[in-house]
């Protein structure tokens, strides 16, 4: 595919270009944990490129160093992304991790991190078990917060869970030669591509709308091939590479993703829209209502926050409506942050990130609106 195919289109081929000459319709999936190594000088040699974070050509040797399945998705996703390569891992957290020990190793352990992030992200960056030390700022404070040891500027956009957008034009700007990690999970690169703004690298969990099924674990890194290479030693070396299973559903799962956000952010607009006028609902967070947005997205996403008195009542009374942690998934969820994907983070921080005891958010999946309307309005009526 090329640049001048539509973005659709890249999705439903990213990944396959070579399908015809393989004679085979659809992806192939390598499931072997080791190959053939009857050359052993050879080996030897490739072994050592292994190691180093380059791709050699030839046997994979091992699947902890390199599985065929697995590069399918990552040239994909980079292909969506814009970006020269893409690093999958187990998860997006051994995703996250492998971007901070790459900092470390390289004596840059600080990172400026603008809040909210994820809670799993913000834990892990807090936690100092990885060598790193964080600076929280806002984000006009970025540029004051940088050090000659900083690696890393880490943020999220929209924010999870408030949906909060940043300027990633003016984070990049404020970063100056330090590396911009946006994490997109939540836009996708149907909506959102970061490295078009500025950002170095991209992070997914890849568990979440690139999956889309709610049966998938991943996550993935897009960059520049210097920073892969870097990232791609820390997964040989701590084996935190994806399954090639996961690797085939989330290619497949690649071709019908803008078809799955746009028709779930119509929902999301429609709910987000009604959430605003029902007298139990107090502020409503939806990036396509907010007024003055960095107009980076291109549409407001499949996401909606919004604050209710009795926030626990209200997830214990939906039918239709799954709670659960997660996102991005063909089917509702609503879940309470403050108790489950944030609650990691410390009561302070969470209430200084607009993380309250009466915020909820809902990934918007793709049932009839009408229908999740209904529910919604008889949980926050019985609430």
């Amino acid at each position: 595919m090329t640049q001048t195919h539509g973005f659709a289109t890249r999705a439903v081929h990213a990944g396959r270009d070579d399908l015809a000459e393989l004679g085979v319709h659809a992806v192939p999936i390598d499931l072997s944990t080791t190959y053939p190594a009857v050359d052993c000088a050879l080996e030897a040699a490739r072994i050592e490129e292994f190691a180093a974070g380059r791709q050699p050509e030839g046997s994979p040797i091992y699947q902890r160093l390199h599985n065929p399945t697995v590069a399918r998705f990552e040239a994909a996703l980079a292909e969506l992304e814009g970006a020269e390569a893409g690093v999958a891992f187990a998860s997006g957290m051994a995703a996250m991790s492998a971007c901070l020990l790459a900092v470390a190793a390289a004596g840059k352990p600080h990172v400026v991190a603008v809040r909210p992030l994820y809670g799993g992200s913000d834990h892990l960056l807090g936690s100092g078990l990885l060598g790193t030390s964080v600076t929280w700022v806002d984000a006009d404070g970025v540029a004051g917060a940088i050090r000659p040891d900083t690696g890393l500027v880490v943020v999220e956009t929209p924010a999870n869970p408030t949906l909060t957008e940043l300027d990633l034009a003016e984070l990049s700007r404020a970063a100056g030669a330090v590396p911009l990690l946006a994490d997109n999970t939540f836009a996708t690169p149907v909506l959102q591509r970061p490295i078009e703004h500025g950002a170095s690298i991209v992070l997914h969990s890849a568990t979440k709308f690139l999956g889309g099924h709610g049966d998938v674990l991943g996550g993935i890194v897009a960059c520049d091939e210097a920073f892969a290479r870097r990232v791609r030693q820390i997964r040989v070396a701590t084996g935190g590479i994806m399954h090639p299973l996961a690797a085939y559903l989330l290619v497949r799962g690649l071709s019908t993703l803008p078809v799955r956000v746009k028709a779930a952010q119509a929902s999301a607009h429609e709910l987000a829209l009604r959430l605003r006028e029902h007298p139990a609902v107090g502020e409503v967070h939806y990036p396509g209502l907010a007024e003055g947005r960095p107009g980076q997205m291109s549409g407001g996403g499949a996401l909606v926050a919004f604050a209710t008195p009795n926030a626990a009542k209200v997830v214990a009374a939906v039918e239709l409506i799954t709670p659960a942690v997660s996102l991005g998934s063909v089917d509702t969820l609503i879940q309470h942050p403050s108790s489950l994907t944030h609650r990691v983070v410390g009561e302070a921080d969470r209430h200084a990130g607009g993380i309250g005891e009466d915020l909820l958010r809902i990934s918007v999946g793709l049932e009839d609106v009408e229908d999740l309307w209904a529910d919604l309005a008889q949980a926050l009526d019985r609430s």
